[in-house]
């Protein structure tokens, strides 16, 4: 694998110095990965990192030549950012982004941060595309990104349901909603509790932003499947490269097929995440990756995929009763990009 993350930094670099965050973007090795290349690459005489900046030496250029690097201009999608969809609900949009003005800044302490505004809409786009929008019932475990607002206004779910632990997020939502006259209702739950029965078995559709090490997706995946009436109901969730190696991926993919679901999509760096005031940005002195590369944080680097999958049976959470957090749900070794 380290041989193809290093062709993608040689591509990416060729005859142009850029921010070592900008870097991160152009591969898709995990953070611990990405910076020990980067630093065998320096050793090596192949690149030099200054001020936050990032390029190839003589050395570097005289590699790239001899592996018939060339210059290729950026042919990633303008209009769609690319992940393949503009933006269709346009006044969805416009609501969306005037309620999200006042939403509740994310906090340090439930490792929160919410994707971009056209971010969440192309997510509702993709769920309509996919038939899971329509007369549904959706259940959001956690919802930084006040998915439920943005779906709500399209006017399509029958019905939308939330729990998060901030309970400033869930008034925020409740009063949104009630507003706006909304079919959505959220109500505090720690994802840690024993799941109420009521919600068991009650919806078509959920949606979870989960944290990235084994147990906490796990933890997540399975309130959100516990939710799920049974064949052909669906899920989502986003996933990175950054904080989640192959290895990882590979453990979280056998956890889908144990839970009764196979994979029908994982759209690529479908999710950003901004720099904007109110997100987890405003706590990158705290990252382990920041503190590492040394330099503030000068481009939108933390993006994720889109997983969707499918239920070919009836679904099989792989945690029922309650399940105590500890830091290991929260944090492992390939945490780079949370708060320490």
């Amino acid at each position: 694998m380290m041989r193809r993350i290093r062709n993608q930094i040689l591509q990416a670099l060729y005859r142009r110095d850029m921010s070592v965050y900008e870097l991160i973007d152009k591969q898709d090795a995990s953070l611990p990965e990405f910076f020990e290349l980067i630093q065998e690459m320096e050793r090596e005489g192949v690149v030099r990192v200054e001020n936050g900046k990032i390029g190839l030496t003589e050395r570097g250029l005289k590699l790239c030549e001899d592996l018939g690097v060339k210059e290729v201009g950026d042919f990633t999608c303008k209009s769609c950012e690319g992940t393949g969809y503009t933006i269709a609900f346009e006044d969805v949009l416009k609501d969306y982004a005037e309620i999200a003005k006042d939403r509740p800044e994310a906090i340090e302490k439930y490792d929160q941060g919410f994707i971009s505004l056209d971010g969440v809409v192309r997510r509702v786009q993709f769920l309509y595309e996919r038939g899971d929008l329509l007369n549904s019932e959706i259940f959001v475990v956690g919802d930084d990104d006040l998915f439920s607002l943005a779906s709500a206004l399209t006017g399509f779910p029958k019905r939308v349901f939330v729990v998060d632990i901030d309970e400033r997020l869930i008034d925020f939502i409740n009063r949104k909603a009630e507003e706006l006259g909304l079919p959505v209702e959220a109500q505090v739950y720690d994802v840690q509790q024993a799941f109420p029965d009521e919600l068991r078995g009650k919806f078509d559709v959920f949606v979870t932003d989960p944290v990235e090490t084994i147990p906490g997706i796990k933890l997540f995946l399975s309130r959100g499947v516990s939710t799920l009436r049974g064949e052909g109901c669906s899920g989502y969730f986003g996933l990175t490269t950054l904080e989640a190696s192959r290895k990882k991926w590979y453990e979280i993919q056998k956890m889908i097929h144990e839970m009764g679901f196979v994979i029908t999509d994982i759209r690529r760096k479908f999710n950003v995440y901004p720099q904007e005031e109110k997100n987890f940005f405003r706590f990158q002195d705290k990252l382990p990756i920041v503190k590492r590369l040394g330099a503030k944080v000068d481009y939108n680097w933390y993006k994720s995929c889109l997983y969707r999958i499918e239920a070919i049976k009836k679904p099989k959470p792989l945690v029922e009763g309650e399940m105590i957090i500890d830091e290991k749900v929260y944090k492992d070794e390939e945490s780079w990009a949370t708060p320490y």
